[in-house]
């Protein structure tokens, strides 16, 4: 298993412990206050549909600032320096935005509540059952991630074993989504956003103090690396050599559109949040509103790790203690104060406890309508459900104690995480965007893109990269070309099969298509709506010129 260093111990006091104390005390009276408003399963698993666009699109970034984020992000930065921008500027943004113009009016309009029960409107039940059994999985995959991070920081910040570190944050999680439902979790996100703000902010401005700031800080480490680690596209030509190990047409492909479609566009977790807000104008804005912090987060991610591989320039290699995941916990212990640290260390569990609980959120709504209502228990009363849920969150959440332990194989759990990602969401966008874009797509098309998709891809990294058939230089460029091939393969597949299949008939289709309506769907805009600034075109196109103009900094 891969902890961190056992040096890394911070020199916490009682002012820090009572900070930790305090804001444990507010999150748990979120979720009991949230229950107030949980009388139905509809409000459990979707708030009702009734949060306004601010509190669903900080919600929305929040359930992304985990693992992926902070220890992630950072453990990137340090390894392949500045190319950690595509996550970002090219790997996020384009998508969130062809998610809120383009997407949610389906999702909205079709009144779904997760994200499978679209594929059982446009395919049909054995697509609907493989898509919920996959995301289901997956997102017990990736709640353990959440909580094998938190637990190596835990036990390495403020000396607990993994193993209580694991099952209090567990518990704690359980506690207040059991509690108060997705409201719960979306309003504790909303504040956890701010926390991890105020834990990321010291270490970017007291790092760059450390350094010398950014000139001397760019100057150490391309002596040390090479000028391409200190650009974005710096030798990505075909053929050429670059720290991440990727080309041009990789990431553009790869990341910058199968990983990055196939996550923000399909993953529950995230769309779980804009399927509650109140209307269909909120719905929209809920990923645009949240494009403009995510195009900024990642400056207080990269910028520490950076910092990290200038203050220990073999970190992550064999003659190095540290791993790339210890460059977040190391600049704590290196450089804040009590007080801050203990805001530090606060927003670290903030960041991990949002991602688990958007993955545990997302993981009982899709078990409890997709699969036990549709297919073991049908057609019980609506409070049985709203108890199966609650029941179903506890399995969930004593199930990503399990897989925690997956994921100590993985020294960058960034890598870990863009695997799982190429394995089971890249799949399900090629079938939602052939789906939906194309009427002739068959019934039976769906279920076998999806199996073809996710077969091709742990294919390709499985047997031709990891038993060297092909050499790729790193995880990150593997992950890349996994998605491409699982893609391909699933829409090639998805053709083959129509050709023989018979498509669904077109009345069937209404509103689930592009360029297609389904009468009595539409709603009137609510008051305040029209407002230039809330027009989902003026933000969307908006966050994608803005990510363009981020480029050029860090394009020469």
């Amino acid at each position: 298993m891969h902890s961190l260093a056992a040096g890394l111990r911070l020199p916490t006091n009682g002012l820090d412990y009572t900070i930790l104390a305090i804001y444990f005390v507010v999150v748990l009276g979120i979720g009991f206050a949230a229950r107030a408003s949980v009388k139905t399963s509809l409000d459990f698993f979707l708030s009702g549909r009734s949060l306004p666009a601010w509190v669903t699109g900080l919600a929305f970034v929040a359930a992304n600032l985990g693992a992926t984020e902070i220890l992630g992000m950072a453990a990137t930065g340090a390894q392949y320096g500045v190319a950690v921008v595509h996550w970002y500027w090219i790997g996020a943004i384009p998508a969130m935005v062809f998610l809120g113009l383009v997407m949610m009016p389906f999702y909205y309009r079709s009144k779904v509540r997760s994200v499978p029960e679209f594929l059982l409107q446009r395919f049909d039940a054995s697509a609907h059952l493989l898509s919920s059994a996959l995301f289901a999985f997956a997102a017990i995959l990736i709640a353990g991630v959440n909580l094998y991070a938190l637990s190596i920081v835990v036990e390495a910040l403020l000396g607990w074993p993994q193993w209580v570190a694991i099952v209090v944050a567990g518990l704690f999680v359980l506690a207040y989504i059991t509690v108060g439902g997705l409201s719960s979790a979306i309003y504790n996100e909303v504040l956890q956003f701010f926390v991890i703000l105020a834990a990321l902010i010291p270490l970017v401005v007291l790092g760059l103090k450390r350094v010398g700031g950014w000139g001397a800080l760019s100057d150490n480490l391309e002596s040390a690396h090479g000028h391409n680690y200190l650009t974005a596209w710096g030798g990505t030509g075909i053929g050429q050599s670059n720290p991440l190990g990727a080309n041009w047409l990789t990431i553009i492909l790869g990341l910058g559109f199968v990983l990055s479609f196939g996550y923000w566009t399909t993953n529950f977790a995230e769309v779980q949040r804009a399927l509650s807000a109140k209307n269909l104008s909120a719905a929209q804005r809920t990923p645009l509103i949240a494009a403009f912090p995510k195009m900024f987060i990642v400056f207080l991610v990269m910028i520490p790790g950076l910092v990290a591989a200038a203050l220990v320039p073999k970190i992550g290699t064999p003659g190095s203690d540290l791993t790339y995941n210890d460059a977040i916990p190391y600049l704590m212990q290196e450089l804040l104060p009590n007080g801050v640290l203990g805001i530090a260390v606060t927003g670290l569990l903030a960041a991990f406890m949002a991602g688990m609980a958007a993955n545990v959120s997302s993981f009982n709504t899709v078990f409890t309508y997709d699969i036990w209502s549709k297919y073991v228990k049908k057609g019980q009363p609506d409070a049985y459900y709203l108890r199966f849920g609650r029941l179903i969150t506890a399995i969930g959440v004593l199930a990503s104690i399990g897989t925690a332990f997956i994921a100590s194989s993985f020294s960058n759990i960034m890598g870990y995480l863009q695997t799982l990602f190429s394995f089971f969401n890249v799949p399900m966008f090629v079938v939602f965007v052939i789906g939906m874009f194309w009427k002739r797509a068959s019934v039976k098309s769906g279920v076998w893109g999806l199996l073809a998709g996710t077969t091709a891809a742990m294919v390709n990294y499985f047997w031709i990269y990891k038993q060297g058939v092909v050499s790729i230089p790193t995880d990150q460029g593997a992950n890349f070309v996994s998605a491409i091939v699982g893609f391909a393969a699933g829409a090639i597949v998805m053709v083959v099969v129509t050709l023989f299949t018979a498509p669904k008939p077109e009345a069937e289709l209404a509103g689930l298509v592009y360029g297609t309506t389904s009468p009595g769907l539409e709603e009137p805009p609510a008051d305040g709506d029209g407002a230039w600034y809330r027009r989902p075109a003026l933000l969307g196109w908006g966050a994608v010129v803005l990510a363009a103009l981020c480029y050029l900094p860090y394009s020469l």
